[in-house]
């Protein structure tokens, strides 16, 4: 189980403590994935006096930290492709699945502002001979079922909250005058913050407002010109959020906020340094997070320099050739565990949707969609990935609160939450052998019988 630091035990000083835990009481609900199970409910539990000695999961609903806005994946070109593949029946139930309230209820999504490496053609929106103007600009590729698919996914979920990240700008922009790989030329950068107020504007007027951008996917490669990419040096990122884009946004009437990084743990400390510049810290709201390099622990580093600051975890996601792609819920649920006892205020896993191959895919990398559509039946399989979510995005609703949750048990993960209804969630993650899980909160406990290799999600009035 990932632990924080003793730094980081000690930022929480300020968190909230006042007043004793309340005894709770009353039903339990439960649900478990293992085996052959897939969140299904078991029988509630039931309150008991807390008993010494067994170790436990020590709850403490007093003590509180960041609040959560909540759970998803990227809307993909290729993702975005597979989905308008459907027949508009099966499209509609899937979208169901996976954004309504009632049921998986995502409302954190991702998309990328022109292409990634999941597209189907490598392209931007404004392509050609240098354009500082904009006056070539245009979303019309966007029109033909990116943007019909994430209106659809708003109108099951109109608390739908959108995140746009450009993998490149155009070409022209570029010192290689290619999306694929390079670096941006700083004397483009006026002309790259018209580009991002006209996403913002065009996709606003086509009904699909985006709440947040990040300057760059991944800030710190190349991916050495295999697919759209775009190097941006420490000084560049600065220089263009305080300068260009960081106004740009502030003039405008667009409400739209700026996370900065996007890219590993590993670049903690660059966070911090962009952070402690004023310039640049009055136009950002927090720091965008992926998983690939790194340990989550650099999140908290991060929030104890820059405590006014939100974290922001927005890519990672399953292999497709993985034996164990359908199964693997109990290794991304203690994944998403150090994410959120790390102070990340959403988890944004990657492709909603991919086929059996990995594709659309103009990149070098293999992964799978958080869902699977076959490319000729258009049959639909789920990842252990998308079950270890169904543990998180079902149970802990907008606006939650993480809460305290202490104990060490090897091989158990957990973290708990209170909903904005008062209702309580604990989600624990068994990556070993069946056991018995005890659980206190004020002055009472239950005790859950945990399968191997299981998530079970605990949830109290």
């Amino acid at each position: 189980m990932l632990k924080l630091t003793s730094a980081g035990i000690a930022a929480w000083a300020g968190a909230s403590t006042a007043g004793a835990a309340e005894s709770p009481a009353g039903q339990i609900d439960l649900h478990v994935t293992a085996g052959d199970q897939r969140y299904a409910a078991g029988t509630p539990l039931h309150w008991r006096p807390a008993q010494a000695g067994a170790d436990a999961v020590r709850v403490d609903p007093a003590q509180s930290y960041q609040e959560i806005l909540g759970f998803g994946a990227a809307f993909t070109d290729a993702s975005c492709y597979l989905f308008n593949q459907l027949e508009s029946d099966a499209r509609q139930t899937l979208f169901h699945e996976l954004f309504d309230p009632a049921e998986m209820g995502f409302n954190v999504c991702r998309c990328p502002i022109g292409a990634s490496d999941y597209a189907t053609q490598a392209y931007s929106f404004d392509e050609g001979e240098p354009d500082p103007e904009m006056r070539r600009f245009s979303i019309e590729h966007d029109r033909a079922y990116i943007l019909p698919m994430l209106k659809l996914g708003r109108s099951v979920n109109p608390d739908l909250f959108l995140l746009g990240s450009p993998w490149s700008p155009p070409g022209w922009m570029k010192a290689n005058a290619s999306m694929l790989g390079g670096t941006i030329r700083q004397r483009y950068f006026a002309a790259y913050a018209r580009y991002f107020t006209r996403f913002l504007e065009d996709y606003a007027a086509a009904g699909v407002p985006m709440n947040a951008v990040t300057v760059q996917n991944e800030v710190d490669t190349d991916q050495d010109g295999r697919m759209p990419a775009c190097l941006w040096a420490q000084e560049y990122e600065m220089g263009f959020v305080a300068e260009h884009l960081g106004p740009a946004l502030a003039q405008s009437k667009l409400n739209t906020k700026i996370w900065i990084l996007d890219h590993n743990y590993s670049l903690w400390g660059r966070a911090i340094c962009e952070l402690d510049s004023p310039e640049v810290s009055r136009f950002v709201d927090g720091v965008a997070w992926h998983g690939y390099v790194g340990e989550p622990t650099a999140m908290t580093r991060v929030h104890e320099a820059h405590p006014d600051k939100h974290a922001y975890w927005t890519e990672g996601g399953p292999d497709v050739d993985d034996p164990h792609y359908a199964t693997e819920w109990t290794q991304w649920s203690a994944t998403f565990t150090g994410i959120l006892r790390n102070w990340a205020r959403c988890i944004i896993g990657w492709n909603l949707a991919l086929d059996e191959d990995g594709k659309p895919n103009i990149g070098p990398f293999r992964c799978g969609g958080l869902v699977t559509i076959h490319s000729q039946t258009h049959q639909i399989a789920r990842s252990g990935m998308y079950w270890a979510f169904a543990h998180y995005a079902r149970a802990i609703r907008r606006g939650a609160k993480r809460v305290a949750s202490t104990g060490s048990i090897e091989g158990v993960a957990h973290v708990a939450f209170v909903n904005p209804d008062g209702g309580k969630v604990v989600v624990l993650t068994n990556s070993g052998a069946a056991r018995d899980v005890v659980v206190r909160a004020g002055g009472m406990e239950t005790e859950a019988r945990m399968p191997a290799d299981a998530v079970v999600t605990l949830h109290w009035a």
